[in-house]
């Protein structure tokens, strides 16, 4: 009986410190709400708020988190029993191990008893030092459940912070949140009718005026009548399009303007407008919307700053920049500066451009890198010598572009010197030359290349004209194979390359002997390609064939025909050969001329095989000529 009575004692003590407590954290809560109500510092209801709140729970310690502008950190804005250097300066990072994350983030209240067992998150190192052992956090959210930051109180010990101890501590976050934001509101305002004022005040070269939602002037300050001309009593009541100009207003910008800053909220107003005595000013401002507490429009702030002489001599700069721009893009070429020793200290944006340099890169003889490696050396030394002597530098070498291509350019580096004959710096260019340096060579090829063609033409000329005169041949027959050959220059001509197609080169002979044969005539075969030094040979011999079918073969009458087809095919050692096959039907050949072997027979037979590696076969048979022509290409 005894030990109930004890225990009952005990149990309605224990329940008087519990209503004890309770009481207490009710009456900090109503002395923070009556704090709250009279002040309008911030930091002064936030540092009371963590004084009564470590008071209610008995931790000597505690502080308000508040999330920057970053949403990365976390800087302590208030706080008790913390030594000097923390409260308002120290940060903590918003990291994913951070309990402090974790609370604002899920929104709930994080308890840690003692973080020397905590193993779900990291303890700040500062904490630690403060000797910090248990803690809690709570969120702080301003109304629309936007976070603010966090309450945290501190303990020196381990401590089991009870349900209560919870609900204490979200009640009291809840009633921070709307205290903070409206006296967030409350500095915004004040800060901003501050500013308006000053800037009313003393912006003398702003041009600031309000007007009615018709938008007609209703305060005209003195910015407004220092930029436009008209006095106060002269604009007020005046619609705010007198400034405009014809054009704008003709073109309806003054009621777009005022529609835009309605439906938006702001507008921008950047362009010319007109003072009292017809001048024009150019303008950069805005035209804002202002509206009652219940949202219905009031009318509009506009602040514009004169800005025309900036605006004239920017036009001016723009002008000189572009002739400046169309004068550089007619002389393209690379520029840079270097000291006196020669280490280069700027170049120009072609440079950046085209090489894909860094302007720190190109420092010092970080140039030397976009130069090709093969022309380092000998621009190392004509540098160095230039450096040297004094003189001016001059070198062709090649430098990598951005794309990793090589150009060549001609380059040029000159002393400055002073007036007393000091070198101050060196001043370079580089000239894209690469297009030169290649029409230069293309040019020594096409020359070698007409030498060497002259040189086989004039072997040719020469040969048919001793087969053909000192044999006893006519001149006729001399001119018609010049003929042939000036016709294989023609096609080499036409072609723009060293090749010629064998369609091309046979239709072109036939079209020069034959006239209304045409139905008579097949000509296929698949595309092929002769070189220079292959068609002049094999154009003599197709000429050959096609003389001797005008004259005695199946083009001389009505009642022979022709066929002439070709094929490309690999032999056996995995070479391209060509194929002609060259055949006459229809024919009735005369007796001589079948006995007959003339020059035209010798070219086909032998000539061919000599100059082209080709075989031959020709044979003249009863009804007409059939000849194969076979010939390695490539």
């Amino acid at each position: 009986m005894a030990y109930e009575r004890a225990s009952n004692g005990s149990a309605r003590g224990a329940e008087m410190t519990d209503q004890e407590q309770m009481m207490k954290r009710q009456r900090v809560l109503g002395a923070f709400g009556e704090f709250a109500l009279r002040s309008e510092n911030l930091d002064e209801i936030l540092t009371k708020a963590c004084r009564l709140v470590a008071d209610a729970l008995g931790t000597g310690r505690a502080k308000v988190l508040e999330i920057q502008h970053d949403a990365h950190s976390l800087l302590v804005r208030a706080g008790v029993g913390w030594e000097p250097g923390v409260v308002g300066r120290l940060c903590l990072s918003m990291s994913e191990r951070s309990s402090e994350t974790f609370s604002i983030r899920e929104g709930v209240p994080v308890i840690t008893q003692d973080i020397h067992e905590e193993a779900r998150f990291e303890v700040p190192d500062f904490m630690r030092q403060a000797g910090v052992v248990a803690l809690a956090n709570v969120p702080i959210f301003l109304p629309g459940r936007t976070p603010y930051g966090l309450l945290q109180v501190d303990a020196t010990e381990p401590r089991a912070f009870s349900d209560e101890d919870t609900e204490f501590l979200r009640t009291y976050a809840t009633i921070l949140g709307p205290v903070i934001d409206r006296l967030q509101r409350v500095s915004s305002q004040h800060l901003t009718e501050e500013r308006f004022r000053l800037v009313v005040e003393n912006a003398r070269d702003y041009a600031i005026f309000t007007t009615d939602p018709e938008d007609r002037i209703t305060d005209w300050y003195p910015g407004a009548q220092a930029v436009y001309g008209w006095s106060a009593e002269e604009a007020i009541g005046q619609p705010a399009a007198v400034i405009f100009t014809p054009e704008d207003r003709d073109a309806g910008e003054v009621v777009h303007e005022t529609a835009l800053a309605t439906r938006e909220g702001s507008a921008p107003n950047v362009r010319w407008h007109l003072r009292k005595d017809g001048a024009r000013v150019f303008i950069e401002g805005t035209t804002t919307a202002l509206r009652h507490p219940d949202g219905a429009l009031r009318g509009f702030l506009k602040i514009g700053q004169d800005v025309t002489e900036r605006r004239r001599a920017q036009d001016a700069l723009r002008e000189s920049e572009q002739r400046l721009r169309a004068l550089a893009s007619l002389v393209p070429v690379l520029l840079w500066r270097s000291d006196a020793s020669g280490q280069h200290i700027s170049a120009n944006q072609p440079w950046l451009d085209y090489t894909g340099q860094s302007l720190e890169q190109s420092q010092g003889e970080g140039w030397l890198d976009a130069i090709h490696p093969d022309d380092r050396s000998k621009t190392r030394t004509a540098f160095h010598k230039g450096h040297t002597d004094r003189t001016l530098v001059e070198v062709q070498h090649r430098i990598r572009g951005r794309d990793g291509s090589y150009r060549w350019f001609l380059v040029r580096q000159t002393p400055i010197i002073d007036a007393r004959g000091q070198l101050i710096e060196w001043f370079g260019a580089a000239m894209d030359i690469d297009d030169l340096r290649r029409s230069q060579a293309r040019q020594e090829v096409l020359i070698n290349e007409l030498q060497h063609r002259a040189r086989n033409l004039l072997s040719v000329v020469t040969a048919v004209a001793d087969r053909t005169v000192k044999r006893g041949g006519s001149v006729a027959a001399f001119e018609e194979r010049l003929q042939a050959l000036s016709r294989v220059q023609g096609l080499l001509s036409q072609s723009g390359n060293d090749t010629v197609a064998v369609g091309v080169l046979v239709r072109a002979e036939l079209a020069a002997y034959v006239d209304g044969a045409a139905d008579r005539i097949t000509v296929s075969g698949p595309d092929a390609d002769l070189t220079v030094g292959q068609v002049q040979n094999f154009a003599l011999a197709l000429h050959e064939l096609t003389t001797n079918a005008v004259k005695y073969g199946a083009l001389k009458g009505h009642s022979g025909r022709l066929a002439i087809t070709w094929d490309v095919a690999l032999d056996r050692r995995g070479h391209h050969r060509l194929t002609l096959d060259w055949i006459e039907t229809g024919v009735a050949v005369p007796q001589d001329v079948a006995s007959r072997r003339g020059y035209g027979t010798e070219l086909i037979q032998e000539a061919l095989a000599y100059a082209l590696e080709a075989e031959v076969d020709y044979r003249l048979g009863e009804d007409g000529v059939r000849c194969r022509i076979e010939i390695p290409i490539h």
